[in-house]
């Protein structure tokens, strides 16, 4: 069905609407096209879309095969993989969440690694758990203050992790955050142990969290499903209802090992 181009958002920023329109046209064709045949489809100058795309080339979106020919770069196959993996684990995880939370009766967090972060891409919450939730969906919080984050690190080797470190200088938002590389390594030697991981008011004074790791087909760490409460008030005995949950969800994603 065609879009109405009265409903269709137009960008508010030229350059980028062109570039839109670039990208829309070698999305049409299998074959390189091209830029004779780009400039008459889009009604762009050669020059202009000569400009544009080379920017798009510098930033892998877009592909030279040879000189005056273009197509779709691997950089676009690369994000839509990262994004189709981030909606398969939300789609499976988004149901064994809200169960979790209502047995709990806590803030149940499901979050990605993305660089020194990780990132929060589902929650399953109420009022009634008694907690404010301070990071939405889509905050952010750093690796080593986190128990997810803690998870990701502990996948990692030694050299990885004293590279994290080193880069990003271990800093803490509480008296209790690892602010210590020996101490992280302490930490993650634990973690790798017992495969769960904990934040003892490490991001934030009087929450604390627990977390499991949730794996993919081929036995990569994924992402994390951790739950929050009021460091007070966190119950041991939700430690095998959350591995239990994180299991289920990885094998919904095709995972068969045991963590």
């Amino acid at each position: 069905m065609k879009k109405d181009p009265a409903l269709t958002p137009t960008p508010t920023i030229q350059v980028i609407e062109r570039m839109f329109s670039l990208i829309d046209v070698l999305a049409s064709r299998e074959e390189a096209i091209s830029l004779k045949e780009i400039s008459q489809k889009t009604g762009l100058h050669p020059s202009t879309a000569h400009r544009i795309l080379n920017d798009l080339a510098t930033g892998r979106f877009v592909d030279r095969p040879e000189a005056g020919s273009y197509r779709l770069g691997m950089r676009l196959l690369e994000l839509g993989n990262l994004v189709k993996g981030r909606l398969n684990v939300r789609d499976a995880a988004l149901t064994p969440m809200r169960e979790l939370h209502k047995l709990i009766q806590q803030p149940v967090n499901l979050s990605m690694r993305q660089g020194d972060e990780i990132v929060y891409i589902e929650r399953a919450y109420s009022e009634r758990s008694g907690m404010q939730v301070v990071r939405a969906i889509g905050g952010r919080a750093p690796l080593h203050l986190t128990s997810v984050g803690k998870l990701f690190l502990a996948a990692d080797d030694p050299l990885r992790v004293r590279s994290y470190a080193t880069r990003t200088g271990l800093v803490g938002q509480t008296r209790n955050s690892i602010t210590q590389q020996q101490v992280l390594e302490r930490e993650l030697a634990r973690v790798k142990q017992y495969g769960i991981a904990r934040d003892n008011e490490e991001l934030e004074m009087g929450v604390r969290c627990i977390a499991a790791g949730i794996y993919d087909d081929q036995g990569k760490l994924l992402a994390g499903l951790s739950i929050s409460a009021p460091a007070d008030r966190l119950d041991e005995a939700w430690l095998p209802k959350l591995q239990a949950t994180a299991l289920d969800i990885s094998k919904t994603l095709g995972y068969h090992g045991n963590h």
